[in-house]
């Protein structure tokens, strides 16, 4: 995460059509983007730079009083919560909390604490696939440094040792977290845009805006309400790109009242002897995670839709389909290497046959 520079309301509000904003949205690469609608609704989007991305909020324009100022706050809320989670920033609480934890309890803010809390949970749930304490794999790996090579057996084994969410200690009756074992560190990376989208939602539905679209980085997604003119069932329209011609989309996805969120290791990503190492880590083996290309997971939180984006990466197709028939609220598309060059084998976990819509590929 990366420190945002402070903005005026003249540096970003921008009044334009819809047509033109989400066209803007479509830039960086990500697998998921918003397609234009049909109709030329305008929209008020305001944007940011934090936790090294851009954080956009888009609102009907003309439908609320106070919705700029409620967006601003909500834009100003994301610098605060970085300042709470960066792992680079030395006075943030999860790094105090990293340099005390493995000498005693340490008590955490009761909204981190829950979302520490949230996390060990899924750690639980996805059999381990999903794993906050990971960072010391990404560290041997070389992805932290963004200059990824293999690392030797023993710098591997000295990593692994480091790793497992079993060894977090939280109690719940003080919000303190313990950690049971030396060298164990917490990075909320893997979670920490989406749950930063649940908040800013959160303080525009206090203030009485329930229609709005949030992203942060293109790949964690919030909506809530309906887009413009469209019936308020069919919610907002989110475009999935193919993972292997990033140019192109293959279909679309309608969120209602629902999050969204991408993984996938096609920026991040280094090649040795012919074969292609990504940057998702199998926190169980310490390996990075094969046999997938890109998968978009459905929440109805975007903080879980991060989380569980890059679990399914690591679980592989059979495991999300039996995670998603056992939470009927959780959805999944998922798109693998097919069996013939650059074709895709693509499964879908959990939706409704309203919620996607193919495209046809030019």
């Amino acid at each position: 995460m990366s420190a945002a520079p402070r903005s005026t309301r003249r540096d970003f509000l921008q009044g334009k059509t819809a047509v033109d904003a989400m066209a803007e949205l479509a830039l960086g690469g990500a697998p998921a983007e918003l397609p234009p609608p049909t109709s030329a609704t305008y929209l008020v989007q305001l944007a940011r730079r934090a936790m090294a991305c851009k954080f956009e909020v888009f609102l009907n324009a003309g439908q609320y009083q106070r919705d700029t100022e409620a967006a601003l706050a909500a834009l100003d809320l994301v610098d605060r919560v970085e300042g709470q989670l960066s792992v680079f920033r030395n006075q943030s609480e999860i790094s105090r909390l990293n340099r005390l934890a493995a000498h005693g309890p340490v008590v955490v803010e009761p909204r981190l604490f829950a979302l520490i809390d949230q996390a060990v949970q899924l750690h639980a749930a996805t059999h381990g696939a999903y794993d906050i304490t990971s960072g010391p794999l990404s560290r041997a790996w070389g992805f932290m440094r963004r200059s990824g090579s293999i690392p030797d057996a023993e710098t591997l084994a000295a990593a692994r040792d480091c790793v497992g969410s079993q060894y977090l200690k939280l109690d719940r009756a003080d919000n303190s977290v313990h950690f049971l074992r030396p060298g164990l560190e917490i990075n909320l990376g893997s979670i920490g845009k989406g749950y930063a989208l649940d908040r800013c939602g959160e303080l525009l539905a206090a203030e009485g805006i329930h229609d709005f679209l949030l992203h942060g980085g293109n790949s964690s997604v919030l909506a809530r309400g309906a887009h413009g003119s469209l019936p308020s069932d069919q919610g907002w329209s989110v475009g999935v790109r193919n993972p292997l011609r990033p140019d192109r989309r293959l279909g679309e996805l309608r969120l209602n009242d629902r999050a969204l969120a991408t993984s996938g290791s096609g920026t991040q990503f280094f090649i040795h002897d012919g074969r292609r190492y990504g940057h998702i880590l199998d926190p169980r083996s310490g390996w990075p995670a094969e046999g997938v290309l890109s998968v978009t997971v459905l929440a109805p939180t975007a903080a879980e839709a991060d989380a569980l984006s890059t679990a399914f990466y690591v679980l592989g197709p059979q495991l999300s389909q039996d995670y998603c028939a056992a939470h009927p609220q959780v959805a999944a598309v998922m798109f693998c290497p097919g069996t013939r060059q650059r074709s895709l084998d693509r499964h879908f976990f959990g939706l409704d046959e309203r919620d996607w819509t193919a495209l046809d590929e030019p």
